[in-house]
This record gives structure tokens, sequence and C-alpha cells, in this order.
């Protein structure tokens, strides 16, 4: 396969870090024993900060975007010819070459076949965010949270994550409040599952020691101080899952909500799974927290020459849930 390929490409530019549409040859694709044909991609909020250069994600530069692809397998070691499998993290779009190009290169290892119940296009809806969503639920689930205990309280409740926290715990029977700085989400948040939306500034005001004890569990995508204010208020021997850094990558707390009512604090990281625990959440995703609301939550395409447009935007206008990125399907 020596014809060349569109992609969309990280620089660094007067500027600083910046992509652009350009044509790829295959030979400069990194190693691997997979080469996949890329159906779709997804828009995360890694992706937005590679793009515009507002956070430093790619490790090598020139580097393709996108965290996250899924399509057809063209020859592999592991899978069979015309196999549809997806990748979500591993290293993608930071020290290998990314998903938003129209063929993709990696170990096989990295790649995971699109489970039964869903397709190349509703993977890509959920990618890194519903992988995510779906492994702090299910670390909650293994510290013990169940949902007679009392709510779950989801930060940057209207992003990718958030939402399909939203929805799967929802789903699973708990009772969760949204919290969210985006007043124009409630309506979103509400139909996603939440019971209730809080502004994340009430949340904020509580300057005591130890709050009331009101969460059974959380899942958090702001970290910074509303983490140390929500990691005040759990109830005892309940946990908080940590995803995101969004309000910052400093947590100042004390040790009271550990040792006076025994709150555990969980890192979740889906970008360095091994292969049998990617499948086993990929698997629970396309079963018993397959989200209701996909299309609501991913209710954005676009195709691949009008993500340098959408990238520099991200940040400038209210948009809720996540944007996927078609690039090779040749259906809807």
């Amino acid at each position: 396969m020596d014809e060349p390929f569109q992609a969309y490409v990280l620089h660094e530019t007067d500027a600083g870090v910046r992509g652009h549409l350009q044509s790829f040859s295959h030979a400069a694709l990194d190693e691997g024993d997979t080469l996949v044909r890329v159906e779709y991609s997804s828009i995360n909020y890694k992706d937005v900060l590679a793009g515009t250069g507002k956070g430093t994600i790619a490790r090598r530069l020139p580097l393709i975007g996108g965290i996250d692809c899924s399509g057809e397998v063209v020859h592999s070691a592991k899978f069979a010819p015309g196999q549809k499998v997806l990748v979500c993290g591993c290293g993608l779009s930071e020290t290998h070459h990314g998903g938003y190009a129209q063929y993709a290169q990696m170990p096989g290892d990295w790649l995971v076949p699109v489970p039964n119940g869903l397709n190349t296009r509703e993977v890509m809806a959920l990618g890194t965010a519903g992988l995510s969503a779906a492994l702090a639920v299910a670390k909650l689930e293994a510290a013990g949270i169940t949902p007679d205990q009392g709510p779950i309280a989801v930060t940057g409740a209207s992003g990718g994550v958030g939402s399909f926290a939203i929805d799967m715990l929802s789903l699973r029977g708990y009772e969760v409040a949204a919290i969210s700085g985006s007043p124009a989400a409630s309506d979103y948040l509400l139909s996603l599952g939440a019971t209730r939306v809080i502004n994340r500034h009430d949340i904020l005001a509580d300057d005591k020691p130890l709050g009331r004890a009101t969460w059974a569990g959380v899942i958090d995508n702001v970290g910074g101080s509303l983490l140390a204010n929500l990691l005040k208020a759990v109830l005892p021997n309940g946990a908080v899952a940590s995803i995101g850094l969004a309000g910052g990558a400093k947590l100042v707390t004390t040790v009271l909500p550990f040792i006076l009512r025994g709150v555990s604090l969980l890192g979740v990281n889906s970008v360095s799974l091994t292969p049998s625990v990617r499948a086993e959440i990929w698997s629970r995703i396309a079963s018993d927290l397959k989200p209701r609301h996909i299309d609501t939550i991913a209710g954005e395409e676009i195709d691949l020459a009008a993500l340098p447009e959408r990238l520099d935007s991200a940040f400038g206008a209210e948009h809720f849930g996540r944007s996927i990125v078609r690039i090779g399907a040749t259906d809807k």
C-alpha cells in the first residue's frame, strides 16, 4: 500500500504546537503488526489540548493526533482481515501516531474487537470518555459502593466522561447528582438520568475542614479545589474515583476524610490498562453498562476536513457531550 492518505498532524510552529491536515505515507507510520483502515475517531479533552497547544500531550513531533479510533483490519498478526476493532489511549497522539488519519498502524495487543451490541461508530461515540466512565463505575462497585448507600456526585457533568458516567450510574440504579458550572446544561443532564443538578460554586463555597457527609461516591473529572471539597463530604466508607484535572492538578486537602470516615480515593487511568481489563470493560460497556443515550451525548459528527476548525473552537463555545469524527466509514 503505497498511496498517500490524509492525516491530521501535529507540528511545532512559531505559535506553539498546532495541527493541520496533510498527505501522509504508509512508510512514515510507526511500527506495528496491525494496520487498520480507520472509520471513526472522536474528540477528547486531550485532543483539544494537543491540537491547540494548550497542553503538552505529544511527546514527539511531528505526530498524527487522535487518541482514539475504530475501523477495519487490513492485515494483522492477531486479527483477521476485515475484523472491526477499536483502540483508546495506549499512547496514541502522545508517543505513537494517532487515529486522526485514514490508516493507523500499531501493536495488535492495543486493539480490542468491537464487542457485540456496538458498531465502529458507537464505540467512537463512547471512546476514551466512555471507557473512563465505565472504569470509574467499575471501581466504585469494586469498592463496595451500592445504590442503597446513597447518592453519587459526578463533576464535569456536561462533558463526555461526566455524561456517560451519569447515564451508566443511572442505568445501574444509582441516584446521581450532576455537578456543573453550566446552568444551560440542566435539562440535558436531567435527560441523561441525573436526579438533580448542583452548581459547582455551591460545592466550592464550603470552607469547613470536614463537611456534612452526603455522598456515597464521587466520580470527579475536575480535580483541584472541587475534588478537595467533595472529599470532605463523602459518607463513611465511601469512595471517590478521580479521572480528570480540568480544574487543576494540585490537591490541597487534609487527612480527615480518610482517617475519620474511611474514604477511599481511587485513581482512574484508561490509557495503560492491560489487554484483559480493557476487553472486560468494553464487554461491560456493550452489555450492563451500555448507555441509553449515546446519540444524545455524541450528538455531533464532523468529517476529518472539519477537524482543525472544530478543535480551535472547542474552548470558545458551550458544548455538551461528545463529537464523533467520521474518517473512512462508508455507511452511516
